[in-house]
């Protein structure tokens, strides 16, 4: 018998044939009209989304999965703002990426196509929903949606926005399908769909991340958590530096991007360290330090193995002293999940130097981790990040949700003339 999911998967496999053969000028118009829909339904989709709170908060849901689950009027607007800029990007079906003539005077063209149908599973995250599907739409995607129960009413919400907006413009309301029944056993299912499933993206806790890699039998993109280190170097502008500690832990903690542990340099400790520990304790920001840090503040809790090895989503960071570059990069060798790095100096062979030594998806030189984003990198919006090292490393946007091709144009050349006649 077929299931629940392998159904959806076959209608939007079919719909996604459809988006491909469509014009760019087609799917532009899509984009643009789902965020005409979103802000018209601003008012049914806070509703559903105050359900979907309520719901949360009852069955005791962390700040960060709070945080990440409230819709409200800005974020709405940002969604709609997002579709915007993604639908206004230049159009990344057909471009050739490369074209050679060959001796034999064979034309091998490298050529961008859909990937196909693309499977998001997420948690908490009702925004991904709208934004997954115009990425995936605007690459001549289909999107299979399966979004966690605690934010299944805004879901369906928006949803309900997007298949509006694909009426409208004539299109299969397919090409964009929400899992709605969020039972584990779907997201089993639809593991196990690679004669349909093109990738999967999970986002999410690292919990979800590794069910669904150590379960799919379909490709997966993915990142299982971001240790995200600030590196204050002997040459920093510690004014800068700061500012840079503030932003990316206080901003929003319970993001991926968000700060986790401070690394400074031993050389600028006495100057940095006491400002920076009285600017995050104003902020109610918990410091757990190792001996170097504490030397400052003696009240402070011990770090330990597991705090520098933590994504705390919290208004939480550990903080060690170091002494040298060196050491720094030793510890973010040790300790990185490939996410997002950031330093702070004005030294550029010491710059230069933390760029080639870190492998991270993103590393930030005097600016903010919490740029690690495709709206900010100028993506419009991002499908996710990925710290596994396939066709997309870091934030993912249209370009990386198409994959490239050849195309081999000739007059009749063959391999082995000396079979002809």
């Amino acid at each position: 018998m077929t299931g629940y999911v392998r159904e959806l998967a076959l209608a939007a496999r079919a719909a996604q044939r459809q988006i491909a053969t469509c014009s760019a000028v087609q799917r532009q118009a899509l984009l643009e009209a789902m965020a005409v829909q979103l802000l018209d339904s601003q008012a049914s989709i806070l509703v559903a989304n105050a359900q979907d709170m309520g719901q949360a908060a009852a069955n005791g849901a962390s700040k960060a999965t709070l945080d990440r689950l409230l819709l409200d009027p800005a974020r709405i607007a940002g969604m709609a703002s997002a579709l915007r800029e993604v639908a206004a990007q230049a159009d990344p079906l057909g471009a050739v990426t490369r074209s050679e003539t060959r001796p034999n005077g064979v034309v091998v063209e490298r050529q961008r196509i859909p990937l196909g149908l693309v499977a998001m599973i997420f948690e908490a995250r009702p925004n991904v929903t709208a934004e997954a599907a115009a990425l995936c739409l605007k690459a001549g995607n289909a999107v299979l949606l399966r979004g966690g129960s605690e934010a299944a009413a805004s879901n369906a919400a928006i949803a309900a926005c997007l298949h509006a907006a694909l009426r409208a413009q004539g299109l299969p309301e397919a090409a964009v399908s929400l899992v709605a029944d969020t039972a584990r056993e779907h997201v089993l299912e639809l593991l196990q769909l690679s004669d349909l499933i093109d990738l999967a993206v999970p986002r999410g806790g690292e919990s979800l991340i590794r069910f669904v890699a150590e379960h799919a039998r379909v490709p997966v993109i993915k990142h299982y958590k971001g240790v995200c280190h600030l590196y204050v170097d002997r040459a920093a502008d510690l004014d800068t530096a700061l500012a840079l500690l503030i932003d990316g832990k206080v901003s929003r903690p319970g993001v991926c991007n968000a700060l986790e542990t401070l690394l400074v340099h031993r050389e600028v400790a006495a100057a940095f360290l006491p400002k920076a520990l009285a600017a995050l304790k104003a902020r109610q920001v918990q410091v757990r330090g190792d001996a170097g840090v504490r030397t400052f503040d003696a009240t402070l809790p011990d770090a330990t193995e597991a705090d520098f090895d933590a994504e705390f989503l919290d208004l939480i960071i550990a903080a060690k002293v170091v002494e040298s570059l060196d050491a720094a990069i030793a510890h973010i060798h040790r300790y990185t999940s490939d996410h997002t790095e950031v330093i702070v100096t004005e030294d550029a062979a010491a710059a230069e130097a933390f760029v080639r030594a870190i492998r991270s998806s993103a590393v930030m030189v005097n600016a903010s981790s919490r740029f690690n984003d495709g709206g900010q990198l100028g993506l419009g919006a991002e499908i996710g990040i990925s710290t596994t090292r396939l066709h997309a490393y870091g934030p993912m946007g249209v370009e990386a949700l198409t994959i490239e091709r050849f195309v081999v144009r000739g007059q009749g050349q063959v391999r082995h003339p000396d079979l002809q006649g």
